[in-house]
């Protein structure tokens, strides 16, 4: 199960949406077109495109796979007062003075040029439970780092 925004969820199913009526569509094209140009067995154009098409199956069912096992959060009765997934975080690295700021989101809606980073990041992980104050040692793989807490809002 996979707890998400209802935007990240819409954003699934129009991708949904659109791998199964654009690039299915382009995809058979793809194969007819390299079909048409002779003796299959020797068609290396035709095999990549059928190539191309089975990893777009694929990618179409972990799709639906995710959409099914999405639990949509109800951000209006969640609560600031500890860092939960959907918390927006401001912290401070102890060490460097350096203040960040991200959003906890489920892996599938990750996206850090946002500022949203996957639960299961060691950050989160180390932030996860504790409140505004709150100093956490988070392990990353470049050692260790000392983060405090500064506001948890929604």
């Amino acid at each position: 199960m996979a707890y998400m925004t209802q935007e990240g969820y819409d954003n699934m199913v129009a991708r949904l949406r659109h791998m199964e009526t654009v690039e299915r569509s382009a995809a058979s094209a793809a194969i007819a077109e390299a079909r048409d140009k002779g003796d299959l067995s020797e068609n290396s154009e035709y095999e990549a495109a059928k190539e191309a098409q089975a990893m777009l199956e694929l990618r179409i069912n972990n799709l639906k796979s995710s959409i099914a096992e999405a639990k949509i959060i109800d951000t209006s009765r969640l609560s600031n007062d500890t860092v939960q997934i959907l918390s927006t975080v401001t912290m401070k690295n102890t060490k460097t003075g350096m203040e960040m700021k991200y959003t906890i989101v489920s892996e599938s809606e990750a996206n850090l040029r946002e500022g949203k980073i996957s639960s299961q990041t060691p950050i989160a992980q180390g932030l996860l439970g504790h409140k505004v104050g709150d100093v956490v040692e988070v392990k990353i793989p470049q050692g260790t780092i000392h983060l405090e807490i500064i506001d948890i809002t929604i």
